[in-house]
């Protein structure tokens, strides 16, 4: 089975600046990081080859310093990486990075065969969107299922997965036929530890660069600045709280009677919180 992980590299959001003139986020100088999201998807991804075989290939595109991240991801035991960058790929949005992706994954199936399931985090901490997975799997004419917290049985004779959905309300228990994009939820694994052999073995693996015009797209005006509609008008730090918080005694009390005393005093600052929950119990 081939599974194909698309990850992105990030600035790190604990130091993340907003430039005061332009209003754009300031990546210089800034540590990276892979985005946390995805981390959920690569270790699923590592699972599931684990478990029924096949290889896990790692997608990023970005500039030449996202081979960092990608290398990183090798050392969790992903088979290979492949890095998509060019300057045509310059100030994407998600409607242009979900078609340069899309046309690398038919690459990847090209190469060493078509995936079956190609998974992405439910979102990056830089751009907050969401809408890169269900780009791609939109552009491949994949079956798409959003927010998974949890991957159920994979029956590979008649071809169809088994996942369950986080939705508003509980959780879905759904069905699809294979292939399809998968965006996992976080909090639905632990990232594995890579080991020593496998840093060693990282650091000297090839990672396969393609172009543009590798990945077969004559018509760059889709990629980059140019194919993405969007307008960012305005980036901006949130303004800090001027509350400080307030610690509550709590001394001496069991934990349901702490319990009690915050749920008390939560109720009684914030009366539409009660009410909503007793709506919610009620069905209305």
């Amino acid at each position: 089975m081939q599974i194909v992980v698309c990850i992105k590299q990030v600035p790190d959001s604990a130091q993340i600046r907003v430039h005061p003139v332009t209003n754009t986020i300031m990546r210089q100088g800034v540590p990276t990081i892979i985005n946390p999201y995805d981390l959920f998807a690569l270790e699923e991804a590592l699972r599931l080859r684990d478990k029924s075989g096949g290889e896990v290939t790692v997608l990023s595109m970005g500039p030449p310093m996202a081979e960092d991240s990608l290398r990183k991801a090798l050392t969790f035991g992903a088979d290979r990486a492949v890095l998509l960058t060019d300057r045509f790929f310059a100030g994407s949005d998600t409607l242009a990075t979900s078609f340069s992706l899309s046309q690398a994954i038919k690459k990847i199936g090209e190469v060493w065969g078509a995936p079956s399931i190609v998974f992405t985090g439910k979102q990056t901490i830089d751009g907050d969107t969401a809408q890169v997975g269900p780009g791609i799997a939109t552009r491949l004419n994949l079956n798409q299922l959003t927010y998974v917290a949890k991957i159920g049985p994979i029956d590979r004779e008649g071809g169809t997965i088994e996942v369950e959905r986080r939705a508003e309300g509980g959780v879905q228990v759904l069905q699809t036929k294979l292939p399809v994009l998968i965006t996992m939820l976080e909090g639905t694994n632990e990232m594995r530890r890579g080991s020593l052999s496998a840093a060693l073995s990282a650091a000297k693996a090839d990672v396969t660069v393609w172009n543009a015009a590798d990945i077969g797209i004559e018509d760059v005006t889709k990629c980059g600045l140019r194919g993405s509609p969007t307008v960012v008008k305005r980036v901006f730090a949130p303004t800090p709280r001027e509350e400080k918080a307030e610690q509550l005694p709590v001394g001496g009390k069991s934990p349901d009677e702490i319990a009690d005393t915050l749920m008390n005093e939560i109720f009684s600052r914030h009366q539409t919180i009660e009410d909503d929950l007793m709506n919610f119990a009620a069905g209305q």
